[in-house]
């Protein structure tokens, strides 16, 4: 599993073996990246972070500071996790009983977006292109494209591709693409004619 030659990797920071380091990715101070982690091309690893083992983490990711990626979690392309956002990877952890046969797998979609000092409840998948707020907390699958806040967290909207939230019309304000609600209750982009 090899580091690519152009990855920047703080002084501070340690890097275990073995791993996959894509070309264009950066790791900042005092951060940890445990074995058998596979870190995509162009990510940033921000302060103090800690990742692994046995994480994937696509192309283009930003992990900001304070963030613990745990066995179990894989991060699509393009996500974003806001500073001292959480993952769990066991539902009922006690500290005097082993539960690592217990881990369950959280998958993040691609875009996705997770607000500081978010939590991620495993065994979760997190759909395409959603926001979550901070501070919320997910207890449940997301839909692709939801805006999710709360303790617990519920869906109050729906965010395009670039992340903006979509008012009644439904138009994204950044590419004034418009979105509909199917039968289903999902998301769709609306062709243009």
């Amino acid at each position: 599993m090899p580091i690519a030659e152009n990855v920047f990797i703080h002084e501070s920071s340690y890097v275990d073996e073995p791993v996959d380091i894509g070309a264009g990715t950066k790791i900042w101070h005092f951060s940890h990246i445990l074995g058998n982690v596979k870190i995509g091309k162009n990510c940033i690893i921000s302060q103090n972070c800690m990742i692994g083992p046995d994480v994937e983490i696509a192309d283009n990711c930003k992990i900001q500071n304070n963030v613990s990626l745990y066995k179990g979690v894989r991060l699509s392309r393009g996500v974003f996790c806001g500073p001292s956002c959480v993952f769990t990877n066991v539902n009922t952890p006690r500290a005097e009983i082993e539960r690592k046969n217990e881990y369950r797998e959280t998958l993040v979609g691609i875009g996705a977006t997770i607000g500081a000092n978010a939590t991620i409840v495993c065994g979760n998948k997190l759909g395409d292109y959603c926001l979550i707020g901070a501070g919320a907390v997910v207890t449940k699958e997301v839909p692709p494209h939801a805006m999710m806040a709360g303790v617990p967290a519920r869906q109050i909207g729906w965010v395009s591709h670039e992340g903006e939230i979509l008012g009644a019309e439904m138009v994204c304000p950044r590419t004034k693409q418009q979105y509909y609600v199917d039968e289903n209750g999902s998301l769709k982009e609306k062709q243009s004619a």
